[in-house]
């Protein structure tokens, strides 16, 4: 269940209820696609660090160890030792990004695995069940992630098949909790706005699907090659169109940047590999700007990555240090990186509501902007 505690404009602050435990949102979850985040980070590190909500992948986790493995350990929760929410993605984009030989029918999708090239097949019914087996909190239903640019025929035939295949997502789901072995009985179930740049498309699309009054809704389909104006765009004429009352979650977005535009435009939960990707590349975020470690200033800098930082790096590590650690190739460098830059993430968020609660997230908004481009560096 979700209560909205407030809004400034478009902008939400909010508490999301679940089986798990409360959501404070706006929220941005953290990545561990294959049930662990990529950087050596444990559950413990997770729970230092601020984390709310730890996101894994059904395609990935499907493929290894096994849904069936994951169910019989218990679910994803115990398996990893983690008690707090979880959510998993549908496996629709990977299946699309990651498989090069695919079939698209009504039923689902055939295609062969990206790791040892078995042949594989995934409808609804199929990622409900992988869902179901994995036991997360919040599951994703399965759609297609029409590829950027695609023409308005393919992108409406392709949006259409998603509303068909979400509404026998629902029944799946149902029937699911129903069953007196499952795991979770009460997995929450997200739908997925698309509709790519066609904001007509996206409008009609989100009146369809909020009609099914599920648990949440996600906007899918972007960062995908449009420009972060067409993204901000489609945000701001889709947002109205889906329920208040329930949770906005803008799939895979995105820079520090893009977080703060799309609270400001009503989104409630996101996620991105950007923290840990870029963490693990020596690329650290801090409040003025993008850093990159492996740069010869840092040889002999002995501040922490960012002065007054709470994160596990800053409050004993110095720059100079975190480099030499990246450049002899120690994981301890990689590390403390991601962790600084997930603690970055989640304080940012812990920011922004406290902002919100104060009525000054357009002050805290602007004011955070002003430092990103300080040093003017670029956030992707």
């Amino acid at each position: 269940m979700y209560r909205l505690l407030k809004k400034e404009g478009m902008a939400k602050r909010g508490e999301f209820h679940t089986v798990h435990g409360v959501i404070q949102t706006p929220v941005f979850m953290n990545v561990g696609t294959v049930a662990a985040i990529k950087g050596a980070v444990s559950t413990e590190d997770l729970e230092r660090i601020g984390t709310q909500v730890e996101l894994s992948n059904t395609y990935h986790l499907h493929v290894r160890p096994g849904d069936k493995i994951v169910r019989q350990l218990g679910g994803l929760h115990k398996f990893m030792s983690w008690n707090k929410p979880i959510l998993t993605d549908s496996g629709g984009f990977q299946v699309f990004s990651l498989a090069g030989l695919r079939k698209i029918k009504e039923e689902g999708v055939y295609f062969n695995s990206h790791i040892d090239g078995h042949k594989i097949f995934m409808g609804p019914e199929e990622s409900m069940q992988i869902q179901s087996n994995l036991a997360s909190t919040i599951a994703m239903a399965f759609d297609e992630c029409p590829p950027h640019p695609a023409t308005r025929k393919y992108m409406q035939d392709s949006v259409d098949r998603t509303t068909r295949w979400l509404k026998r997502c629902k029944v799946e789901m149902n029937r699911l909790n129903s069953l007196p072995d499952t795991i979770n009985k009460h997995q929450m179930l997200f739908g997925i706005n698309q509709g790519g740049t066609f904001e007509d498309i996206r409008k009609e699309h989100a009146k369809v699907i909020s009609e099914l009054d599920l648990d949440g809704y996600a906007l899918g389909g972007l960062a995908v090659g449009e420009s972060h104006e067409e993204m901000y765009h489609i945000i701001e004429e889709t947002v109205p169109y889906l329920p208040e009352n329930k949770p906005t979650y803008l799939m895979g977005v995105g820079t520090p940047a893009n977080i703060l535009e799309a609270v400001e435009r009503g989104v409630d939960f996101f996620d991105c590999v950007y923290p840990t990707r870029n963490g693990r590349h020596g690329h650290v975020y801090t409040n003025y700007g993008k850093l990159n470690l492996f740069n010869a200033k840092y040889e002999l800098d002995e501040s922490p990555i960012e002065e007054g930082c709470g994160c596990p790096a800053c409050s004993r590590y110095s720059r100079a240090y975190i480099r030499h650690l990246l450049k002899a190739k120690e994981m301890l460098g990689m590390r403390l990186c991601v962790l600084h830059n997930l603690y970055f993430y989640n304080k940012m968020m812990e920011e922004i509501r406290q902002a919100l609660d104060e009525g000054r997230f357009a002050q805290y908004k602007k004011a955070k902007l002003e430092g990103f481009e300080a040093n003017k560096i670029n956030h992707k």
